[in-house]
């Protein structure tokens, strides 16, 4: 197991920011931390990268203690916190240089890093002349210098403008490949654009850890049937399992059942029956962002 987290509290003051947290992430794998503001997931985080002691439990990063064996952890883990702190008067080599110098690794892997989070054309300006897709570059580049078999980023995307997304989505996505990546984020698109499975936090407790094809599939499904002439929402509602029913436009409906069976045919038969004709017939998945809402907002 690349992280191991059993039984983890912590408490600042009367506020109780993590309550008995209990999971564990294989490697390689890309894992969503997605909760609410204030929910622990930068709590949660700073744990794992022995910034802060936990009041109860255990956890452990790539077999090491967190605090029992804070060296070996820092070894393991490559961190890029929620504000990228970074020296801006350095230049980009420079600033790597000066990490590699305190990581004690090779001159040569300030270049392998620079390569691989794409700086190669930037990496002779200053920090501070860079846009803020190129810091996070830079923030990920030096997380990567001592080459950790565990990523665990917070909040990686945040503020960036479209095309930086889809840039800074590739590259976690490509070290996904061979590494663990644990990141946070409250925004549903990136979970889906880069993660394999999600943990979902709300109010310190675990409340969702899943697949993401899972989590999806777990909660209900959404049909759409498109007729040839206008229906009453209440008369479909008579299919079994219907919880809801909207007519997006013209003769189109999107009949949300709470099961996670495949409901298309018993649509199918329902308008036979009836007497109805189906011009198109789909199965859509709930979105994540509605699942989201749903574990989080008890």
């Amino acid at each position: 197991m690349s992280i191991e987290v059993e039984g983890v509290s912590k408490l600042y003051g009367n506020q109780k920011a993590l309550n008995n947290v209990s999971f564990k992430i294989n490697n390689p794998e890309i894992v969503g931390f997605l909760g609410p503001n204030g929910a622990g997931k930068s709590t949660m985080m700073k744990i794992l990268t022995t910034f802060l002691k936990s009041d109860a439990g255990n956890a452990k990063v790539n077999g090491h203690d967190v605090t029992d064996n804070v060296e070996g952890v820092q070894k393991s883990v490559g961190y890029l916190p929620e504000n990228n702190p970074l020296y801006l008067d350095m230049y980009v080599k420079e600033y790597l240089s000066f990490n590699a110098t305190i990581y004690n690794v090779a001159k040569d892997r300030i270049n392998e890093v620079i390569e691989q989070t794409g700086l190669t054309t930037e990496s002779h300006k200053k920090i501070g002349q860079l846009s803020k897709g190129y810091r996070q570059r830079v923030g990920l580049a030096n997380a990567l210098l001592h080459d950790p078999e565990v990523l665990i980023l917070d909040e990686p995307t945040t503020g960036l403008d479209p095309n930086q997304l889809v840039d800074i989505r590739h590259l976690i996505k490509t070290i996904g490949k061979k590494k663990t990546v644990f990141l946070s984020t409250h925004i549903m698109q990136e979970v889906e654009a880069m993660c394999d499975r999600v943990i979902i936090i709300n109010k310190g407790q675990i409340v969702a850890d899943k697949k993401l094809q899972e989590l999806r599939d777990s909660k209900e499904q959404t049909v759409v049937v498109e007729f040839d002439y206008r229906v009453e929402d209440a008369f479909l509602l008579k299919l079994p399992k219907a919880k809801n029913v909207v007519n997006t436009h013209d003769f189109v409906y999107e009949i949300t059942f709470s099961t996670s069976d495949d409901m298309r045919a018993y649509v199918f038969d329902f308008a036979h029956d009836n007497q109805l004709k189906i011009l198109q017939l789909n199965q859509k998945n709930a979105s994540l962002e509605s699942l989201f809402r749903d574990l989080t907002s008890k």
